[in-house]
């Protein structure tokens, strides 16, 4: 099984998931997703929001400026919708990501990396 972490070095929780997930001792492949060179295809940004668990709208940043900017209101957005978006504005992807090659979850909140780190697995944590 290959993990993949969509990863933004400069947030503290991304860090914080990646170091999770090597501390526990699995191959993590690494994907900046802002540099131009690693940027996702469109055919990837939709088998990402079509595998994740949960509402596909949960992958945009709603605390960003430039979604408020944009005047998104990504509640009720279909897969389409947020692909769009994802594509033409792609800092606006959540993250941490981790994409187990099965399903997708977004490492927030913190906990959820917890579960990626016991279990090598895009899991949703159960609420303590």
């Amino acid at each position: 099984m290959t993990l993949t972490l969509m990863h933004n070095p400069h947030c503290p929780t991304s860090v914080n998931a990646l170091d999770a997930l090597t501390d526990a001792g699995y191959d993590v492949t690494v994907r900046k997703y802002l540099l131009v060179a690693e940027r996702l295809s469109e055919a990837e940004v939709r088998s990402l929001a079509e595998r994740l668990q949960g509402d596909p709208a949960d992958a945009l940043i709603r605390r960003d400026k430039r979604y408020r900017d944009l005047g998104l209101a990504a509640d009720g957005l279909g897969l389409d919708e947020v692909v769009a978006i994802l594509v033409e504005h792609p800092a606006l992807l959540q993250r941490p990501i981790l994409d187990d090659g099965t399903n997708v979850v977004i490492g927030r909140p913190r906990e959820r990396q917890r579960a990626w780190a016991a279990t090598g697995r895009a899991v949703v944590s159960e609420p303590s």
